[in-house]
């Protein structure tokens, strides 16, 4: 039986061309990161199965990891996030670092889940963490870096809604305003982080399942359900609006509007199902119908690092996945047609291949990434392997261009064939890379 030439479920084969997608989303990602000060780390795939088993969603540790015993009879985990991996690393240099600590990551991750669009079971993940800073600043700041992100791909305010809630108010209406023990607010987040996801008479059923009857009896259910109703602030009871866990939210908006993020929202059915968040969370929610769905979120989690012995670190992070990126840049036209990274494509006319080298090599040493053919094939044939690869440049060279020094580049996207020393072809090259320029030759 052959070999299957697919790659595994729920993971990529990237071909150059998805390489220079991807590459594309990445420096951007980078770009925004470091105008911010954030610095890039990162960390082995593999971590010890305690890590995740001591804090997270029992759901991913259950049903979601990729685990497995290694040679020394230890049970190891390859990584689904970078929130635990990343507050080790700050753990174990707990009293070393300068606070405040602005770090970033791109790693690649795997959950065992079911693949569907935007989801896939391996992937690359954007994490940008702030460790240090109590205030709501950090908070705001990283919610600024994710909105950063999407403005500089193109996206525009009204493409996407950045939701924002917090962890410490829903904690106050769960418990002191209606009552539930832990037990049940635990089940109640997880719950309501699925709202969208389920029919609302399930959601209702479920959620009536997890009072008591005498909590029904009280209203329970009703009660909640007319909170998570609430479009905004005014539309909640009094005493809730009252609370003081609500205040950081709305500075939060209010700090965001200021800057010019008009298009954050409170949501009071944003949960974030991870047990670690302490506050503020929020998620970047897709406009586009065909796609309307979280592309991003994250929030404040100010006890992870003392899990680990040392003393806590306020911190506040967001994670996004590639692949729900690269949808969204697709869904609303952002994504650019990308050509290779080879500026010319190197015919040799005749049997040159040694002569050349001189000129091949100084054409690099100016500048031009060149690809050289070798099959020793006719030049047209050549050439139009040059333009089946996308290359928009040919340079030919043979006995008479090495003779007097004048090679012929020819552009494949116009047909326009000149001769030129090398410095004019490398200036003829370059220059066509420039979008006011691509008429040029």
């Amino acid at each position: 039986m052959a070999l299957s030439t697919q790659p595994y479920k729920g993971a990529r084969d990237f071909y150059p061309e998805d390489m220079r997608f991807r590459n594309f989303m990445f420096a951007k990602i980078r770009t925004v990161c470091e105008r911010f000060g954030y610095e890039e780390y990162d960390a082995p795939i593999l971590e010890p199965t305690d890590l995740y088993l001591s804090k997270g969603n029992q759901e991913i540790i259950d049903e979601q990891t990729y685990t497995f015993t290694d040679r020394g009879g230890r049970s190891m985990t390859i990584r689904t996030e970078m929130t635990p991996t990343v507050s080790r690393m700050v753990a174990a240099k707990r009293q070393e670092l300068a606070y405040p600590i602005r770090w970033y990551s791109i790693p690649n991750l795997m959950r065992y889940e079911r693949p569907q669009k935007g989801r896939l079971r391996e992937f690359w993940q954007l994490n940008v963490d702030i460790f240090g800073v109590a205030g709501v600043e950090a908070d705001v700041e990283i919610i600024t870096v994710a909105d950063q992100i999407f403005r500089e791909f193109g996206a525009k305010h009204d493409m996407y809604t950045i939701k924002v809630n917090g962890r410490k108010f829903v904690n106050f209406i769960l418990g002191d305003y209606l009552g539930l023990d832990g037990v049940q607010q635990t089940s109640v987040i997880r719950l309501v982080d699925r709202i969208n996801k389920i029919e609302r008479t399930d959601f209702v059923t479920q959620l009536d399942g997890l009072c008591s009857p005498s909590q029904r009896e009280a209203g329970t259910v009703d009660r909640l359900l007319s909170i998570l109703a609430a479009k905004d602030f005014a539309a909640l009871p009094q005493e809730v609006q009252a609370h003081e866990s609500l205040q950081p939210i709305k500075q939060t908006l209010e700090q965001l509007e200021a800057l010019g993020i008009t298009n954050a929202v409170f949501d009071i059915a944003l949960m974030r199902g991870f047990d670690y968040y302490t506050d503020i969370v929020f998620e970047v929610f897709d406009n586009d119908p065909d796609n309307n769905r979280a592309m991003c979120g994250g929030g404040r989690y100010d006890g992870l690092v003392g899990a680990f012995g040392v003393e806590p670190v306020p911190t506040v992070g967001y994670a996004m996945g590639d692949a729900v990126l690269a949808e969204f840049l697709k869904g609303h036209k952002l994504a650019p047609v990308l050509s290779t990274e080879t500026n010319a494509y190197v015919v040799l006319a005749g049997d040159v291949f040694g002569q050349a080298q001189k000129v091949i090599a100084d054409l690099r040493a100016m500048g031009l990434n060149l690809a050289v053919d070798l099959s020793g094939k006719k030049v047209g044939d050549q050439i139009r392997l040059a333009d089946k690869k996308g290359i928009h440049f040919v340079i030919i060279i043979g006995e008479n261009e090495l003779a007097d020094d004048q090679f012929t580049v020819k552009n494949l996207k116009t047909g326009v064939e000149e001769k030129h020393g090398l410095e004019r072809i490398v200036s003829i090259v370059k220059d066509y890379r420039h979008p006011d320029n691509e008429d040029e030759l």
